[in-house]
């Protein structure tokens, strides 16, 4: 599942980020409100961790914004501001939950989990091409019907290629989207990940799904007929 964090705090956006890949979640970090609101706007997400006291665009405006728009999207507000009415005020302007800063992550991955449970189904559940079956919520992965055990990092390059079937990921936006830093220079990990992918998900299956484009990067997508 892929998550968005709008937080200007970098250490604790950072901190947050690392925990949630560890836990198999794609996560995209904004630094700013208007940031973020280009996220939205170009991707889908099926979670927002949104701070209020942002740069340039508040979180209050972004969450405005946002169910203005008539989106559905799960949104987990972070405040410094403890108090009832402060709590009551964030859900009335459309937010699903609140946590108070400072937080233990423990607490704030529970709550993401619940509020992707109460997510509809038809949205975030399942991802599907051909033969090859993968459950958002649960993470399991069948080809054909036979179960594929996956690692964290090979869970997050697959998911991440299957978000946007088609479409040509670059080493460095697989790199950026799945691990939890820059790993400047050493790109070809991304390329060690997708050789691992293959062997459980290609090579013992007639039909190959995982595909390079020279120069650019990989993707996945069922081959064209010849």
């Amino acid at each position: 599942m892929r998550l968005l964090i709008v937080e200007d705090d970098r250490k604790l956006a950072e901190f947050v980020a690392r925990g949630l890949r560890a836990e198999r979640f794609a996560v995209d970090l904004a630094a700013d409100g208007i940031e973020g609101l280009r996220c939205l706007e170009t991707y889908e997400y099926d979670l927002l961790v949104l701070d209020l006291m942002l740069p340039r665009l508040s979180g209050s405006e972004l969450l405005r914004r946002l169910r203005h728009g008539a989106s559905g999207l799960p949104v987990l507000v972070l405040t410094a501001r403890d108090a009832t009415e402060d709590k009551v005020s964030h859900f009335e302007a459309g937010a699903d939950d609140c946590l108070t800063k400072p937080f233990d992550f423990a607490e704030l991955l529970v709550r993401i989990k619940a509020l992707l449970r109460r997510t509809p189904a038809s949205r975030t559940d399942g991802l599907r091409i051909a033969d090859l079956e993968v459950n958002r919520l649960t993470q399991q992965v069948r080809r054909a019907g036979q179960r594929i055990e996956l690692t964290s990092k090979e869970y997050g390059v697959l998911e991440y290629l299957l978000s946007s079937p088609g479409r040509v990921f670059s080493r460095t936006m697989i790199l950026e989207h799945v691990w939890d830093q820059s790993f400047e220079g050493v790109t070809n990990i991304v390329d060690v990940y997708v050789r691992y992918l293959r062997r459980k998900l290609d090579d013992p299956f007639p039909l190959k799904l995982i595909h390079t484009v020279r120069g650019v990067g990989y993707c996945i997508r069922e081959p064209e007929p010849s």
